[in-house]
């Protein structure tokens, strides 16, 4: 008990820690940025248009520390890419973490840490960035807890997804984000929010040697062959999707879904959730697109 105790407390400082490196890297960024164009105006140069300053949370689509199942020397998820794309490479403070639910990322601590950040001047030009980008609601549905939101095959009383249960995980995931759309209305109020459907994972049962899988053993444990387990996935990610557009399709919660399902090809999943980098840039590539018709010239 006590080493679990130790191991958790020691995971918890290391994400901290981490986190608190990528915000001094940000600050860094907005420094050299600042004073760039300090300079110019100095000296009667045109100052280019300004990147987007963004802000992103969530989960292991914005923070995947590995090349496809290995370790790799620096992360290679859609925000890694998307640091890297535009004609206007976008400037972006990245709090999100790999593993987390949505709930878990709006939960207290991490609310608390989002405030902390947003508050902080030295992060933004304008006191708060340009747009909060968001991954979540992929945890929810993935892990040891599938097995929750899944009728037995032997039942025979419906095609895989519990017509009762798996409605309630939507309504979860559905008040987390518009729990952010609250925390966004009081701490930055006017900035609009990103998100991303992620696209048709395939239950596999591949995945690297430090995590996964994540819906196979769930599957299988509730008597769905491969192929059936395929399609309950895919029914299940499209139904969080449908959830997603309801909310964007709602004015006030000024959010914007980038359409990212049907955007991979088999070849470009590393495992049953992840795909490799090559795949996470087809979809950084359709946030490009999304934040270009927001902020067109400024990406």
């Amino acid at each position: 008990m006590r080493q679990s105790l130790v191991l958790k407390q020691q995971l918890q400082e290391s994400i901290e820690s981490e986190i608190a490196q990528r915000a001094q890297q940000h600050r860094a960024k907005m420094d050299i940025l600042r004073n760039r164009d300090i300079h110019l105006k100095a000296n009667g140069g045109a100052v280019p248009p300004k990147p987007l300053l963004l802000l992103a949370h969530g989960d292991s689509w914005f923070d995947y520390p590995l090349n496809g199942n290995t370790l790799a020397p620096h992360t290679t998820d859609i925000i890694a890419q998307l640091e890297n794309m535009g004609t206007v490479r976008p400037v972006i403070l990245n709090l999100a973490h790999y593993g987390d639910s949505s709930s878990d990322a709006m939960a207290l601590p991490k609310q608390q840490r989002l405030i902390a950040y947003l508050q902080d001047a030295t992060n933004w030009v304008n006191g708060k960035p340009d747009a909060i980008l968001f991954s979540g609601g992929g945890n929810d549905i993935a892990g040891d807890k599938f097995c929750i939101f899944l009728d037995d095959a032997s039942t025979g009383i419906s095609n895989g997804l519990d017509p009762l249960r798996f409605p309630k995980l939507l309504q979860m995931v559905e008040a987390s984000y518009l729990d952010l759309f609250a925390f966004r209305d009081k701490y930055a109020p006017g900035v609009p929010i990103f998100s991303h459907c992620y696209d048709f994972a395939i239950p596999s049962g591949v995945h690297p040697v430090c995590a996964g899988p994540w819906l196979l053993p769930s599957l299988t444990y509730s008597g769905w062959t491969t192929a059936q387990g395929t399609a309950i996935v895919h029914q299940a990610l499209a139904a969080l999707a449908t959830t997603l557009r309801a909310l964007a399709a709602v004015p006030a919660n000024n959010f914007i879904l980038v359409e990212t399902q049907g955007a991979l090809a088999t070849a470009d999943w590393a495992n049953e959730l992840h795909p490799y980098p090559a795949g996470f840039k087809k979809i950084a590539a359709r946030f490009v697109s999304a934040l270009g018709q927001r902020f067109p010239g400024h990406i």
